[in-house]
């Protein structure tokens, strides 16, 4: 039981390590901005000041190819390995921002 016990500990913190927000949305400050400030490429919009929920479903569409404009092809990219949960967390980091 304790062995089982500690193997669901790592697993949870593995889990949360994975969907840090911060540490996701690194890769997306060179085009985005430090606080999401920067209209990617001059191109998208500037997505600091989106609640949580609207960043999560624009993930979402970019990952399934449904959203999108002229940055589609390259958000696609982005976000193909991320999962739910690593959506989620991005999403919620950069709701955040200021």
């Amino acid at each position: 039981m304790k062995k089982f016990t500690i193997a669901l500990a790592i697993t949870a913190v593995a889990s949360l390590a994975m969907a840090d927000g911060a540490a996701l949305y690194k890769k997306c400050a060179g085009c985005h901005g430090m606080k999401a400030e920067k209209k990617a490429l001059n191109k998208s919009q500037v997505i600091q000041g989106w609640d949580a929920a609207k960043i999560e479903a624009a993930l979402k569409g970019y990952k399934d190819g449904s959203y999108g404009g002229a940055m589609k092809g390259l958000m696609k990219g982005q976000v193909a390995s991320y999962d739910d949960a690593k959506i989620k967390a991005v999403a919620e980091y950069i709701s955040k921002l200021k």
